[in-house]
């Protein structure tokens, strides 16, 4: 059950080896092809110079390099940073920069999208240990591999090519993959996971999500770059069943595959479920689906009118997505709840008060606390951080606010801080204030989320600099190029003072008040 990366991706090729693993872009490919072409890129990245604890960043969009990355660096015993394709120049300065990232693979003109350009706006001195840049495409010319900050520029194509490595530093203890998530600095927190938990949580998720049905095969509608994306992936491989890729979310291309491919499961995040439903008149559209992993409050109900059954699960980059499940014959208003049964057996769940420190009986509100097999390994270099998110006796504080009805079932209500969700990725608010205060305008700013028809948007409150006239255009133009649409404020609210409350611990600025004038002042009802 603790088995390496590179274990976990041989008993698939054994098991499975002439079957199809992957589904991209009309190639059908087979678990023998996807593991040899890992192996050729672990000889390419070698060459490179990839060692055991050296950082290999993905800034890819769902395509099957990057799962042959994924294994490729387990194999070497590098550890894959996983750097989200909507990112800009200051997020992925950061992301790659902080980690220490030696390679980086990114897609030059992915959707036409001057991937290179965003690159030449990172400061070079912010990139010191990045060595080699790897340049992905799917078209058919050839790749002026130019030097870029300074580096060289390697196809991938060129690393796929290599002769097979069969050697192997791949170990279940080993680090291989870094998520960033929100913390309680501007900068977030590298997530560090080892083989062990990826492959356990895979086989559980399995079992539990019923990916090993004969007949199962897996949609990718959200990014690998998340917990969500990959554990949909590793537990589609791990049931020796087809995971067909998409390289982004789009509903006329994903309602297609669906029925094109006779989808058992995919998962959902925003209004995926909603832009699905639009696209088909038909009563019932997608008559393979059998379940959708995710839900929001409210969806579970109409969408069951129209044949797809949506469960509603918990995750968080710590512990993994998936976590647990809902039941598939529950009630649709019980089926959307946010939590439910933990899918490892030797799971457990509990609530603990945030005040007293007390543990909490069941169906009593507080902070809840998870041991599972999926668990992070650390807070990448970062001790403080990995102290602090783990009790004494070993469960990990999630900082979500929820309740147990038995020790391995609980129910999610909300964050415990202020952290958005948008675009179905968790953003500390921290992030875009960060930016809007380098704006030479801007003196100080606050950003909360607002919930309207397209879920939750982040609204930014702005005090001027000096008296400064206040352009809420070039601000937002200001943030749009240096950080990820989703991220972009829809609104830019100006105000004299922050409203606060004085604490021992220092002013507290009222994040709920903000809201509240956030509402008026853009007539949207709150819940809208």
């Amino acid at each position: 059950m603790s088995a390496s990366l590179t274990e976990f991706l041989a008993k698939c090729e054994k098991a499975h080896g002439a079957e199809t693993a992957l589904v991209y872009a009309n190639q059908l490919i087979t678990y023998r092809a996807l593991a040899a072409e890992s192996r050729r890129v672990a000889q390419g990245l070698a060459s490179l110079g990839v060692k055991p604890g050296d950082r290999v960043a993905l800034w890819l969009p769902n395509v099957p390099a990057w799962l042959a990355c994924f294994f490729a660096c387990a194999q070497l015993g590098a550890v894959v940073v996983t750097v989200n394709t909507r990112f800009k120049s200051t997020e992925v300065a950061d992301i790659v920069g902080r980690s220490g990232a030696k390679v980086l693979v990114f897609w030059p003109d992915f959707r036409h999208i001057d991937f290179a350009g965003i690159l030449r706006n990172v400061p070079v001195d912010a990139l010191a240990n990045l060595e080699t840049l790897v340049a992905y495409d799917e078209s058919g010319d050839a790749f002026e591999a130019e030097p870029l900050l300074g580096r060289p520029v390697v196809r991938y194509r060129s690393l796929a090519a290599k002769p097979e490595l069969h050697e192997s530093h791949a170990r279940p203890d080993a680090g291989c993959v870094i998520f960033t998530t929100s913390g309680t600095t501007r900068a977030p927190k590298f997530v560090l996971h080892n083989q062990a938990s990826i492959t356990r949580h895979a086989i559980d998720m399995t079992r539990g999500f019923g990916f090993d049905a004969a007949d199962a095969k897996t949609l990718l509608t959200v990014p690998l770059c998340g917990v969500f994306g990959l554990c949909n992936a590793t537990a589609t491989l791990a049931a020796g069943r087809p995971l067909v890729m998409l390289p982004t979310f789009e509903a006329q291309a994903a309602a297609h595959a669906l029925n094109e491919h006779r989808i058992t499961h995919f998962a959902a995040v925003g209004d995926i479920v909603a832009q699905l439903l639009a696209v088909s008149s038909e009563p019932i559209p997608y008559p393979s689906v059998r379940m959708v992993i995710g839900a929001r409050t409210g969806q579970a109900a109409p969408a069951e009118k129209r044949g797809l059954r949506l469960v509603g699960v918990y995750g968080m980059s710590e512990v993994q997505g998936m976590l647990c499940l809902r039941g598939i014959d529950e009630p649709p208003e019980t089926r959307e709840l946010g939590g439910g049964t933990l899918v490892a057996a030797d799971a457990r769940v509990r609530a603990r008060d945030p005040a007293s420190g007390a543990l909490l009986p069941h169906n009593t509100s507080g902070e809840l606390e998870f041991k599972v097999p999926s668990m992070m390994a650390e807070y990448f270099a970062n001790a403080e951080a990995t102290a602090g998110a783990f009790t004494t006796d070993g469960f990990l504080k999630s900082g979500d606010l929820g309740y147990t009805t038995a020790d391995n079932t609980f129910v999610y209500h909300s964050r415990m801080g202020d952290v958005l969700r948008l675009a179905g990725f968790l953003v500390n608010p921290l992030e875009i204030e960060a930016v809007l205060d380098a704006h030479p305008a801007v003196a100080a700013s606050q950003v909360v989320g607002i919930d309207g028809p397209r879920g939750t948007r982040p609204v930014a409150f702005v005090i001027a600099r000096n008296g400064a006239a206040l352009d809420a255009p070039a601000i937002i133009a200001h943030c749009a190029q240096r950080i990820a649409k989703y991220k972009v404020p829809d609104a830019i609210l100006p105000i004299d003072a922050f409203p606060f409350t004085p604490s021992a611990n220092g002013n507290k600025v009222q994040k709920a008040k903000l809201r509240e004038i956030a509402h008026a002042a853009l007539n949207v009802q709150p819940g809208a």
